[in-house]
């Protein structure tokens, strides 16, 4: 008999302030997941830079939406949803910070990083939701 999957849930108003709560989070998760540094690290880059692009990109600094973060440890599986309440984007119309053109751009990077450290990110229809998998 399989474990019963740990799930974890975090809501934050649409401020950057509120970022280090996120951290938190996961840092405190970590007590139960045990994550190596390497790996909890790269969590923590993912999971920022989604919960940053929620906020600004798809809430538009709207203290009065949410982000919402739900995660999921299965075995040695971990899965994070990051939802906001914005419009929504096209993940494909994401232009590539590794064109020369976007070399210099100061963001447009978050995104990447998310595929480089996940195992598997993908976006809902809307395009305001991400999950993110990472292999353990």
């Amino acid at each position: 008999m399989s474990a019963k999957p740990q799930v974890y849930q975090l809501s934050i108003p649409s401020s950057r302030k509120n970022i280090n709560l996120v951290e938190e989070f996961f840092r405190s998760m970590n007590g139960k997941f045990n994550l190596p540094d390497e790996k909890l690290h790269a969590l923590l880059v993912s999971v920022t830079e989604a919960v940053n692009n929620g906020i600004i990109h798809g809430n538009k600094n709207d203290e009065s939406k949410y982000v919402t973060l739900r995660c999921t440890m299965n075995g040695k599986t971990l899965t994070v949803k990051i939802k906001d309440e914005g419009d929504g984007f096209k993940p494909d119309n994401v232009a590539n910070p590794l064109h020369e053109d976007n070399l210099l751009a100061t963001g447009g990077r978050g995104v990447f990083l998310m595929k480089a450290f996940m195992a598997s990110v993908k976006y809902n229809a809307k395009g305001n939701e991400v999950t993110m998998v990472m292999k353990l």
